[in-house]
């Protein structure tokens, strides 16, 4: 994987700096679902803590499901060869056999509260959080030494796609971060692999596109779920109806289940748009945590679509979702049913 900066948490930028300094602390306990952030901070400690001559008898990775807590522990506590600090990197921690059994997780606690200091012990604990259920989730958690990373919220992808680009010395147009971010969703480590191709044949400092994004991601210039939204929107028949045809043509590159699950979203959204005294774009951004381009398409709709039709349309997608999963389909294939749905949306 291709590691690009890591912007949006402020956690994983003191941790970063704190290794990149050389002043880490002596253990860390990274955990939650966003595993981006946990990679990033891993990839760092790894590559740029010590330097190359220095890792040969100084840095150790092990695997939580083939290593156990005392191997790890016995291998925390030995002291550096001729530097400052050794490393100890658990990955895929969460597959640990012993780490809410007795001795293991006594042991690491023991460990946590007095931890050798010139040991940098790290800990990458994927997909799910400590139980806090059982006694090992609750003192570690008070121990101070387990930071946590959520999932960012999918409204704030775009802006996580724009800031990563500038920090690695490039311009993005915001309608090609929000093209990135509603393809590949809030799956941060994909968004940071389509990047890093991307940029990898242009000069730093160069813009990258909408069409240079669709590309790559694999998303027709014409023919996609954005241009439907927007026929959809403006009610624009004759738009919608010749990119049904071409997802007709596609559907493997274009399967009914995302795009209604997409225009499902959307008009929930606009849902809670609708109720708002003032439907301003600069309302919208505002009290529903959307982008400018976003809330452009948002208020452009309210124009074309009233409270009782949205509530309608909503109906319509969560029938039209149960028919592509097989309930009432009555043998029509997913591309009439896509295309009947978006007539009914528009009529």
């Amino acid at each position: 994987m291709n590691y690009l900066a890591a912007p949006m948490d402020q956690a994983v930028k003191k941790i970063v700096q704190e290794i990149k300094s050389k002043k880490p602390s002596p253990v860390y306990f990274l955990q939650g679902e966003e595993n981006y952030f946990i990679d990033v901070i891993a990839n760092v400690l790894e590559n740029e803590f010590l330097g190359e001559s220095e890792k040969s008898f100084n840095q150790v990775v092990l695997y939580g499901g083939e290593t156990n807590l005392p191997t790890i522990l016995a291998n925390a506590r030995k002291f550096p060869m001729m530097c400052d600090h050794q490393v100890v990197l658990v990955k895929e921690a969460q597959e640990l056999s012993d780490l809410y059994k007795e001795p293991g997780s006594k042991l690491l606690l023991d460990y946590f509260n007095k931890p050798v200091p010139s040991t940098v012990l790290m800990f990458c604990h994927k997909h799910k959080t400590l139980d806090k259920r059982k006694e090992f989730g609750k003192k570690a958690e008070l121990s101070g030494v387990v930071s946590t990373f959520k999932k960012i919220p999918d409204y704030k992808v775009a802006d996580f796609v724009m800031e990563l680009t500038s920090e690695k010395g490039y311009r993005i147009e915001e309608g090609a971060a929000q093209i990135l971010s509603e393809s590949v969703g809030n799956d941060l480590s994909r968004i940071a692999n389509e990047l890093a191709k991307v940029m990898i044949t242009r000069a730093p400092g160069s813009l990258i596109t909408a069409d240079q994004v669709m590309k790559e991601v694999g998303v027709s210039r014409e023919y996609n779920i954005f241009e439907l939204q927007k026929a959809v929107t403006t009610r624009n028949l004759p738009k919608a109806y010749a990119i049904i045809r071409y997802f007709q043509a596609n559907p493997k590159k274009n399967p009914a289940i995302p795009n209604i699950a997409f225009l499902y979203s959307f008009f929930s959204k606009l849902l809670a748009a609708s109720s708002l005294p003032d439907q301003s774009s600069r309302s919208l951004i505002a009290q529903l945590k959307m982008s400018p381009m976003m809330a452009n398409d948002y208020s452009t709709a309210l124009r074309y679509y009233s409270a009782q039709r949205i509530r309608e349309n909503i109906s319509v997608l969560k029938d039209a979702d149960l028919r592509v999963k097989g309930f009432g389909s009555q043998g029509d294939s997913d591309g009439d049913i896509l295309l009947e749905t978006i007539l009914r949306l528009m009529a």
